[in-house]
């Protein structure tokens, strides 16, 4: 029994579970208002009062975190999921009409591929107003070039298995070949890649918040609440838990991934 792929998944299950729960947790209680200013609270240590301390402001600190999750994990998870809509619409096409469709589809990709996120946000920021939309739509398009190439090679290999040619034979459309019989195929490697590129949206969000083009203030964000603790982090170290947040909601993640990659080999293995 290989408990390696066992373990992998149920921590990052655990990790993730817990992230989930407080984002969650948020929605329906927040120990303070969140965005409220406490002066005369300012940088609070780790009490019963306030379980993460407060900051330079004298806000609640673990509030800011419940709330900022719930940004965070939604603008990731949006983003990698209109992302792997267009990149595998995309990389399912050009794998398989190939040809002049497939040359066109790659050289787009390879066009989005040389400006990462943070260069599509910083370019973003100079049409829309930092925040929400800028975040979206350059880790959605970031990540595009991923599920399509993903897509693509997939398709390339599936398509000229015996099953295919049989229902080709057979006078089965190609839309009804790529609905019934390609995509289904696809499912254990898009869902590997989701959950590695939600690590990475969710990292992605949180550097572009902290360099000022992501979630604006008051609304709390991660990477924010990092970029405004950056002065104090001598004084007041606990105001970097949301540091702490963000590696472990990544970590857990990857984990899952991981562990998808485990038994994809496994269920491969076994055929």
């Amino acid at each position: 029994m290989n408990r390696g792929p066992t373990a992998t998944r149920i921590w990052g299950v655990v990790l993730v579970g817990c992230v989930f729960a407080l984002t969650i947790l948020g929605y329906f209680y927040t120990p303070y208002e969140p965005h409220e200013v406490r002066v005369l609270e300012r940088f609070q240590p780790p009490s019963g009062e306030h379980l993460l301390g407060t900051d330079h402001f004298g806000r609640d600190i673990f509030s800011r975190i419940l709330v900022g999750g719930r940004i965070s994990l939604l603008i990731g998870i949006g983003a990698v999921f209109l992302g792997s809509v267009l990149g595998t619409t995309l990389g399912l096409v050009a794998g398989y009409r190939g040809g002049a469709w497939e040359e066109g589809i790659m050289r787009i990709s390879t066009s989005i591929q040389a400006f990462p996120s943070i260069l599509l946000a910083l370019l973003f920021a100079t049409i829309w107003e930092p925040g929400i939309q800028v975040v979206l739509w350059s880790v959605s398009i970031g990540n595009i070039p991923n599920f399509l190439r993903l897509t693509r090679n997939q398709v390339l290999s599936i398509k000229k298995r015996p099953y295919i040619e049989a229902a080709r034979a057979l006078g089965a459309r190609d839309w009804r070949i790529m609905l019934r019989h390609i995509i289904p195929n696809l499912r254990d490697a898009l869902l590997v890649q989701f959950t590695v590129s939600l690590a990475g949206a969710i990292l992605v969000e949180a550097s572009l918040s902290y360099l000022g083009v992501g979630i604006q203030p008051p609304t709390p964000s991660w990477g924010r609440m990092l970029r405004e603790a950056q002065n104090y982090t001598s004084l007041a170290p606990w105001t970097l838990f949301p540091g702490l947040f963000i590696a472990v909601t990544v970590i857990g993640f990857n984990l899952l991934g991981d562990s998808w990659i485990f038994r994809r080999d496994d269920v491969l293995k076994r055929e």
